[in-house]
């Protein structure tokens, strides 16, 4: 018998994937190591939805029931998102990975950066994990004011000599280089690249009109560990220092923060993976190129990043290394802090997108993320 208290659960799965609605469900369970508030979880495979479930609650101060529509901040997940936007520049011919930043944005030639590459400044490498000179939340409402910043500022280190996760400046530096030979925010980029084409609920920031539809985030607990990190990658961390919650401000909501502030149901990132699992085209359009696609999986650091401690770094996507993304050992893309995650596994032919509402401490390694990663392999595996 199911209790009044438990969860609501929609959504439709493919026969070969009914493993995935019970480790789904089982997420929501109060026994569970991290218990669900709310989510959704979708898988493409071959092209086709195979998975697309949502269910617990959206919004727990009004106990809005999630819905196929809800919408979530997505955090670094998004950086996944605008990484698939660069390759497809690449692949285009207007821009090249190695090539040096200022090629395309001269003034980033500043204080010794001349030579930092494109691959560099998607890897991490570039030097620039934190702003040097005092920045708020506020200020990321003013594109020009935090990429002029980052263009005249000296790397805290040789570029493509070491790894520290650029967690907010990856998102300024990737969309101003965008910006840059194309001439459209990242906003309008990822809606006439990807989301345009393949019908998807997914944006960089968020049109206030659709702020009904939100999932507002709660912030992890407390983990009360004294984790020791080094002082050039808090650099990245601190300035400025941003809490759970900061992504239901609606300064934060407005602006363009294409390292954190992608808004997305599971299905649209699933989607978007799915396409480019599925060789880069899903529904007879086509969004990259399969050289492409390939081209940013190269791992361009493979050294233990400052921040996170993983490594096997592409062009601004994680390489699975330690089982982020199912077993797969070529599967890549992101995830967010808090729990979010859209990837693709090439061999197993699918795309994958993840997102809660009840944020996890870490970006890596959630336990309801892992055991629906496996579960997810598994069947499709077997299909």
């Amino acid at each position: 018998m199911v209790s009044n208290n438990s969860p609501a659960f929609g959504g439709v799965t493919d026969p070969a994937f009914a493993p995935v609605k019970d480790a789904f469900a089982a997420n929501f369970d109060a026994n569970a190591p991290f218990p669900e508030l709310g989510a959704a979880v979708s898988v493409f495979l071959d092209g086709r939805c195979v998975v697309d479930l949502w269910g617990g609650v959206a919004d727990a101060a009004t106990s809005r029931p999630w819905a196929p529509d809800t919408l979530v901040n997505v955090w670094s997940t998004t950086k996944g998102v605008m990484a698939l936007a660069l390759a497809r520049l690449v692949g285009d011919g207007l821009l090249s990975y190695d090539a040096p930043v200022a090629r395309y944005w001269p003034e980033f030639a500043a204080a010794g950066k001349g030579e930092a590459t494109v691959g560099q400044a998607l890897s991490h490498q570039i030097g620039l994990n934190g702003f040097a000179e005092e920045t708020t939340v506020e200020d990321f409402g003013d594109w020009d004011l935090v990429t002029g910043r980052l263009a005249r500022q000296a790397p805290f280190w040789p570029p493509g000599t070491d790894t520290s996760y650029h967690a907010m400046t990856y998102g300024f530096l990737a969309g101003e280089i965008a910006r840059r030979v194309t001439g459209s925010t990242p906003r309008d980029l990822i809606a006439d690249l990807f989301a345009g084409p393949l019908d998807l609920d997914l944006q960089i920031g968020v049109m206030e009109a659709h702020w009904s539809r939100i999932a507002p985030l709660t912030p992890p607990p407390e983990s009360g560990a004294d984790v020791q990190i080094d002082s050039i990658a808090l650099k990245g961390v601190l300035n400025p220092a941003l809490a759970g919650d900061t992504a239901n401000r609606a300064d934060w909501r407005r602006a363009q923060i294409p390292a954190g502030n992608g808004h997305a149901t599971a299905r649209s990132l699933a989607k978007l993976w799915g396409a480019v699992a599925n060789g880069g085209e899903l529904d007879g359009v086509r969004v990259l190129s399969p050289e492409s696609i390939n081209a940013m999986q190269v791992v361009r650091s493979d050294r233990p990043d400052r921040l996170l401690g993983a490594g096997d770094w592409g062009a601004g996507v994680m390489i699975n290394r330690d089982s982020l993304f199912g077993p797969g050992p070529r599967a890549f893309g992101h995830c967010g802090w808090g729990g979010s995650f859209g990837y693709a596994d090439p061999d197993l032919r699918i795309g994958v997108g993840y997102t809660p509402n009840r944020m996890f401490g870490s970006i890596l390694h959630d336990p309801r993320g892992v055991a629906l990663g496996q579960v997810i392999s598994d069947c499709a595996r077997r299909v």
